[in-house]
């Protein structure tokens, strides 16, 4: 079975975003101390987005010759609230 690019990519950013995040719990458990494993998850924060915008982009690539610009811009605008809902304190 031959997996399409797309998806294989997409997958992968999902894998590395992973491994990110035990990575760093991880070290939070190291560290041991709540104020610098704050700063840690600190730093999180900006993984879960980007991981977030660039699959939806690499998504929305390989089926973009399927979707209309009015339902592109729809998922844009998704995307959009989800990353003011998260990102907004």
């Amino acid at each position: 079975m031959l997996l399409d690019k797309f998806v294989a990519s997409m997958a992968s950013l999902r894998v590395i975003s992973g491994s990110i995040e035990i990575a760093a719990a991880l070290y939070m458990l190291k560290l041991a101390q709540v104020d610098k494993a704050l700063a840690v998850n600190s730093l999180l924060a900006f993984v879960g987005p980007t991981v977030l915008i660039l699959t939806t982009t690499i998504g929305l690539i390989g089926i973009a010759d399927k979707l209309s610009w009015g339902k592109i811009a729809w998922i844009f605008f998704g995307v959009s609230c989800l990353l003011i809902g998260i990102l907004k304190k």
